[in-house]
């Protein structure tokens, strides 16, 4: 029987899906990358469903969930499913901030010397200011180190370099299933209880 690593991506508009064989992680990965919006209510379950029929749930060993910042209902749909399945699979969970997930992708951008130093990531928010998380690359097996998680930047805080939010879920959903394969390959532990979503500028709490 497979047992399977699954990661999920709910921080924009878009759904990302990723999942594999943790036996065989190399061969028949499936990733799902869609437009939901607002049906992503009714169209979680589904789509998890489509990639990993429910009878085969009971064999998820691991799970992996982008925590934002995005937008508040999307985000915690996945996060709040990831938690509930690792609760009740007695699964690891791990969480990833979406700009965690693309500072790899986005990190081309970046001149040679700016390469070695950190460096952050803005998203500009209509009328709600900026948020931004700050990154440096590492070399082997964790590509990026998380130095501070986004969180709303004050109005005389201007972080330099500073790459601006780019979103390609299908890429990011991919690579958050690739670490899910390194924490898989480590026997990371992996606690459901710190996994909340990242809500920069919302006054509601965590889940």
């Amino acid at each position: 029987m497979s047992r399977w690593l699954l990661a999920m991506h709910s921080s924009s508009e878009n759904l990302g899906l990723a999942v594999c064989d943790a036996e065989n992680p190399a061969e028949g990965t499936r990733i799902l990358s869609r437009p939901m919006g607002r049906q992503l209510t009714n169209g979680l379950i589904p789509a998890v469903e489509e990639l990993l029929p429910q009878a085969e749930w009971a064999s998820i060993g691991r799970l992996a969930v982008s925590t934002g910042p995005g937008g508040f209902t999307g985000t915690r749909l996945t996060v709040v499913m990831a938690r509930t399945l690792a609760q009740q699979l007695g699964c690891p969970l791990h969480g990833e901030s979406s700009f965690a997930l693309m500072a790899p992708r986005l990190s081309v951008f970046l001149s040679a010397s700016q390469a070695l130093e950190p460096f952050s990531i803005v998203q500009t928010l209509p009328r709600r200011g900026r948020v931004a998380g700050r990154y440096r690359l590492c070399s082997g097996s964790v590509p990026v180190e998380e130095l501070e998680r986004p969180r709303l930047l004050r109005e005389d805080e201007d972080p330099s370099p500073a790459l601006t939010m780019q979103l390609d879920v299908a890429s990011d959903v991919q690579h958050l299933l690739e670490r899910c394969c390194h924490w898989e390959q480590e026997a990371i532990p992996g606690p459901w209880e710190p996994v909340l979503p990242i809500y920069p500028t919302s006054p509601v709490g965590p889940v």
